[in-house]
């Protein structure tokens, strides 16, 4: 399973179907929460406004690498959806990033104010485990999956903490900081999409040890994209802010490792990530697209 060449922009064609019943799902779920109409009126407004669902859609697929059924993991990937976009709306804060765009329309303390944004957030975190705690699956795995979405949470806060305030341990170069920043910020929910969705799919340890393989490497690779983009696309097609990092002086791929050093570390990591999927054969190939489509995405 030794990637090919790749153009440009070429979504795999069964992700929009995916999309749909991941948005649909989300709709349904929010739009039954028992919470004050203004707490779920800005939660709709944070969770239902577009984005790649990228998580959820690695969720679905991992599952159905490993013989499961999409239906098999639905509640896991709205959960980890709805912890993502947590983390997004308290990334925009004032406090945090400061940001006034999110996806090409106001960012949610901008829409309905600091306040509720900030308690929206809380909420969003603590109603993704109820999710889980509520799904039709076995006990044993209702509590592998918290316990597994639960670590990534906290290693994607870690993450945040060092890429925002600092407190690396100690003699750690800015390549090595780099790393540990977005091991866990970006690439902790990434490698925990693919793990849960192993999980739900009742995968063997070996099986769930190649996904969350799979994960990580994807995670970063997503990551040094990101980071290139930021210095070579507007805001306007993002649908975010770009630059600000460069601009604040931040640990960044580019900045870290330059340009062609990123480009070539985003190829190096989406070969890693084919090998690791190697012991699933065929029934990867669905992952390893989208892998290859986040390679070279452009937003």
């Amino acid at each position: 399973m030794t990637p090919t060449a790749i153009e440009p922009h070429c979504e795999p064609a069964q992700l929009s179907v995916i999309v749909i019943e991941i948005e649909t799902d989300l709709a349904r779920r929010v739009d039954t929460l028992d919470i004050p109409e203004a707490l779920r009126a800005a939660i709709r407004y944070a969770v239902l406004s577009g984005g790649k669902r990228l998580r959820p859609i690695l969720t679905l697929l991992a599952c159905e690498a490993v013989g499961g059924r999409r239906d098999d993991a639905r509640a896991a990937a709205a959960a980890l959806e709805l912890v993502h976009t947590f983390s997004l709306v308290h990334d925009d804060l004032p406090a945090m990033d400061d940001d006034e765009l999110r996806r090409g329309r106001p960012t949610l303390h901008v829409h309905c104010g600091e306040a509720l944004a900030i308690l929206a957030g809380d909420a969003m975190l603590s109603i993704a485990f109820e999710w889980i705690s509520e799904a039709s699956i076995p006990d044993g795995q209702r509590s592998q999956l918290n316990r597994e979405l639960a670590a990534a949470c906290t290693r994607m806060i870690a993450g945040q903490v060092y890429d925002t305030i600092g407190g690396f341990p100690s003699g750690r170069a800015s390549r090595q900081r780099l790393h540990l920043i977005h091991r866990n910020k970006t690439a902790a929910l990434l490698q925990v999409a693919c793990r849960i969705g192993a999980i739900c799919g009742n995968a063997t340890p070996q099986i769930q040890h190649a996904l969350s393989d799979f994960g990580q490497a994807v995670g970063m690779m997503f990551q040094i994209v990101d980071d290139l983009l930021d210095i070579t696309q507007s805001a306007e097609h993002t649908g975010k802010a770009t630059g600000k990092d460069q601009r604040a002086g931040k640990l960044t791929f580019p900045a870290v490792h330059g340009t062609e050093e990123s480009k070539h570390e985003v190829r190096r990591l989406r070969l890693e990530a084919h090998h690791a999927l190697e012991p699933l054969g065929e029934a990867a190939q669905p992952l390893l697209e989208l892998c290859d489509y986040m390679a070279v995405r452009t937003r």
